[in-house]
């Protein structure tokens, strides 16, 4: 466990601000254009750490693009992934203007530091490396990111089973730097921090929930060790949903927040309490002074979510602390998604449109992108 003096000083140095200057960070760039992000999945393995009987046949052929929880998102031994289905996704986010890919990497990496993380058919580091030369070729930004809550961490293997204890701390670290490093010091690594809670893992086999000091203690030590290698830890905003005091008092200020809100009513007024409280997060985060990067979906199939995003974000938000905007389908990269995926490029670059107010529909003018 992380030693007491430690996490004291995590909290004054997120009381004075932030951990890094933001001046620091070698890539973070005054007047740096607007982030339009698409996040993607390299590892699927982010949720239950058990699967249905009718699913476990490892030849199981998937032909529907279903939000099965246990079905899609229960743990599988071999990467769900399809590399034509990448190839088509990334053309299409190439062919939108997306700017920034969010790859979600888990135990879809053969990492140097530990091999027995990842399942069968997991890229080697070299070939991840080759990609992410080819995505900067393209125009797109890529950007890490391992989910360390532990409601997203099944991806880790038996160290999700040790969280908080010296050999969990030194896999994490060994990761970070690795992912770091094949990355060649992105600006941004995003952490994930979402969900821990008891309810998001009620049908899990094995649960575990940090509270209090236990949780701001491990999460410094993440921020740490990703700020040790001059790059800007980000994370998933849902934290403060249940614990905003806590929130705005331990929270640094070096840390991007992506507050998500799926649904597109945005007038507090007709919303129920569970709805009010994502919404109002934008105008909180800015009040206290947070760079965001607000996260849309087409998961509930809500057509307007991110043109709504955008209209109450330029108005709660201040320009200089709105660094973008990010679409995430939540589907795997596998075939029978295709048309999610591209669906969601297809709202990412309405809403590119809608915040320039420039004319114009991706969706109309681009049929789905050959495979070719």
């Amino acid at each position: 466990m992380q030693s007491r003096r430690k996490f004291i000083k995590h909290v004054a140095g997120a009381s004075a601000a932030s951990l890094i200057p933001l001046s620091l960070y070698p890539q973070q760039k005054p007047g740096q254009e607007m982030i339009w992000a698409n996040l993607i999945h390299l590892s699927y393995n982010l949720w239950h750490d058990n699967i249905p009987l009718k699913y476990q046949d490892e030849n199981f052929t998937w032909t529907e693009c279903k939000n099965e929880a246990r079905g899609w998102r229960g743990y599988r031994s071999s990467l769900s992934f399809d590399e034509n289905t990448w190839d088509v996704i990334i053309k299409g986010m190439v062919e939108a203007g997306i700017n920034m890919v969010v790859i979600d990497l888990g135990d879809a990496i053969k990492y140097d530091s530990h091999p027995e993380i990842a399942v069968i058919n997991a890229w080697f580091p070299g070939k991840l490396k080759s990609e992410l030369t080819r995505l900067r070729k393209l125009g797109i930004e890529p950007i890490p990111k391992l989910n360390f809550a532990t409601t997203h961490d099944v991806w880790l293997k038996q160290y999700s089973r040790m969280v908080s204890t010296d050999i969990y701390y030194g896999v994490c670290r060994d990761l970070i730097n690795e992912v770091s490093d094949l990355f060649d010091k992105p600006r941004f690594f995003h952490l994930g921090m979402d969900e821990e809670t008891a309810s998001a893992q009620k049908n899990y086999d094995y649960a575990v929930i940090r509270q209090k000091d236990l949780w701001w203690d491990d999460f410094y030590f993440y921020v740490e060790e990703v700020e040790k290698n001059g790059v800007r830890p980000w994370i998933w905003s849902d934290y403060a949903w249940q614990h905003p005091e806590l929130f705005f008092r331990k929270m640094p200020k070096s840390v991007v927040q992506s507050n998500w809100y799926y649904n597109d009513e945005f007038n507090t007024e007709k919303l129920k309490k569970h709805q009010k409280i994502p919404v109002k997060l934008y105008y909180d985060l800015e009040l206290h002074g947070y760079d965001q990067i607000p996260t849309c979906s087409n998961c509930f199939l809500k057509d307007e979510n991110l043109e709504e995003t955008i209209n109450y974000c330029t108005k709660e938000v201040s320009p200089s602390r709105l660094l973008g905007f990010m679409g995430a389908s939540w589907r795997p990269t596998l075939a029978p998604c295709l048309e999610r995926h591209i669906d969601q490029i297809n709202k990412v670059a309405r809403g590119m449109r809608h915040f320039y107010k420039v004319e114009g529909d991706f969706s109309e003018k681009n049929k789905l992108p050959s495979k070719k």
